[in-house]
């Protein structure tokens, strides 16, 4: 469901679920939490493959970042379904989440801010 992978000390978090909802989203949330417990935690959450995102998986993504903020830490999202984008556009959470439109672009960012 969940796999990780650390590039230039980020981890980056991809699904191998098509739809993020309340089905799914605990376990998400708590696999997430679990890279978040390190201090100062960088994670890049991979949308690419996710075609929707219920109510449920967007509560779980701002419970995520609030902790990752509690932990010094940043978490950002990459590489957006056209889907997806849609619903946080008509979410108006662009002003929440920092979405970028690819995994290179994202990594960047975190050396832009260091």
């Amino acid at each position: 469901m969940i796999k990780t992978e650390e590039k230039n000390r980020i981890e980056i978090v991809s699904f191998s679920e098509k739809n993020i909802n309340a089905l799914v989203a605990d376990k998400i949330r708590e696999e997430i939490n679990k890279v978040i417990s390190n201090s100062n935690p960088r994670i890049i959450v991979d949308l690419h493959g996710v075609e929707y995102i219920d109510s449920t998986g967007f509560g779980s993504f701002l419970s995520l970042m609030k902790a990752a903020k509690n932990s010094y830490g940043v978490l950002k999202f990459a590489a957006p379904e056209p889907a997806v984008i849609e619903l946080i556009d008509k979410l108006n959470l662009r002003s929440v989440f920092e979405v970028f439109e690819d995994i290179e672009s994202c990594i960047k960012s975190f050396s832009n801010n260091e």
